[in-house]
């Protein structure tokens, strides 16, 4: 089975939005075990204010939801490729 450039250009587009959807979540689930362990080994919250902590205890405010928009980016594809697929046979 013979696949034409479009079908390859949007598997590119799926598999880039997918890897870039799996680093987001974990990154952003890393810097909330971060800040859970941070805490539980006696951290104040004043702790969290300084050096590197500001920016890892932003990433899943700023992460899970742009993890949500790129979720529905790829549906979004999906459906798109599926819908030029059908139209095609």
């Amino acid at each position: 089975m013979a696949s034409s450039g479009s079908d390859s250009s949007t598997s590119v587009v799926q598999r880039v939005l997918a890897y870039a959807l799996l680093g987001v979540v974990l990154i952003s689930v890393a810097s909330f075990f971060a800040i859970m362990i941070g805490t539980w080994n006696g951290m104040e919250q004043a702790d969290f204010g300084t050096g590197l902590w500001p920016v890892v205890a932003m990433t899943p405010y700023i992460g899970l939801p742009l993890a949500m928009i790129m979720l529905i980016a790829l549906l979004v594809a999906g459906a798109v490729g599926r819908s030029r697929a059908a139209r095609r046979q």
